[in-house]
């Protein structure tokens, strides 16, 4: 077994970026604060920070979400029981007890004498879980992925679906065009409304985000902070979305200034679900 050295990190997390205009007005709770929902979406790099090679660091993670007060939380980069980050350790449930939230993980492929993948975290009761293996070209020889669902339950029995995804990362978009193309079929079937997050790994204008656009709205179109690298980020591949738009108000969209957890920032979208 090998041993992994757990590290608390003293950082002061701040929130930066753009705020997107309402589409329209919002209704508030008793507090006169218009009532959102607050959405991450974070690739963990398997909770290693880029700076320690080796070093596990699942406490930092949990310190970004607890910070943020994240209420849905899609997952990216997740280990479950794998030799480098510790064969009794389920990174999901230990996010899930570190920060007092729900859990699911959507297994990818085996790896490393365990599981890798993608998950949920809410601090909402979920029902309704699903892993959908993602299409690939196999003369590609690359990583499986896949598509984590989970239908929220939110007070008053309302409800939404809620998805996480992480695309092929090959420079060849051909796994991505077929991976974007799964998803929409998949989430256009959905009888309720839905929320989509994750890692893209698709820039704004390519032709993987353009076919997202015209089924989904994004938590923000333009002038969007860049979520990677961790430090001096200089593009956008990690993005939160919705469908349809007259069910949702983008109260806010930020990309976190995080630069130690990860290789990646988390995105924040708060949301109005009407």
């Amino acid at each position: 077994m090998q041993f992994i050295k757990l590290i608390t990190p003293i950082l002061l997390l701040l929130g930066c970026g753009v705020k997107t205009i309402p589409t329209s007005a919002p209704s508030q709770n008793n507090t006169g604060k218009p009532e959102g929902i607050t959405i991450l979406s974070y690739n963990i790099h398997h909770a290693n920070p880029p700076s320690k090679p080796g070093i596990i660091d699942l406490p930092a993670i949990a310190n970004v979400l607890l910070q943020q007060h994240a209420d849905i939380v899609a997952l990216q980069e997740v280990d479950v029981h794998t030799k480098r980050s510790g064969a009794s350790m389920h990174e999901a449930e230990e996010l899930a007890r570190l920060t007092g939230l729900h859990s699911y993980f959507a297994r990818a492929i085996d790896y490393d004498g365990g599981e890798y993948g993608i998950a949920i975290l809410s601090k909402y009761e979920m029902e309704g879980l699903r892993n959908i293996p993602l299409p690939t070209d196999d003369a590609t020889k690359v990583e499986h992925r896949t598509l984590a669902l989970a239908t929220m339950v939110l007070p008053g029995n309302k409800k939404f679906v809620f998805a996480c995804t992480h695309l092929d990362a090959q420079r060849d978009d051909k796994n991505r065009q077929l991976q974007i193309r799964k998803i929409v079929e998949v989430l256009r079937q959905e009888s309720l409304p839905v929320v989509i997050a994750g890692d893209f790994n698709a820039l704004p204008e390519s032709d993987v985000i353009r076919q997202l656009d015209q089924w989904f709205t994004r938590s923000c179109l333009t002038d969007c902070p860049y979520t990677i690298p961790e430090t001096n980020p200089n593009r956008t591949i990690d993005y939160i979305a919705f469908s349809p738009a007259k069910r949702f108000t983008v109260l806010s969209h930020d990309v976190v200034d995080e630069p130690y957890a990860s290789d990646h920032r988390p995105v924040k979208a708060v949301l109005h679900f009407h």
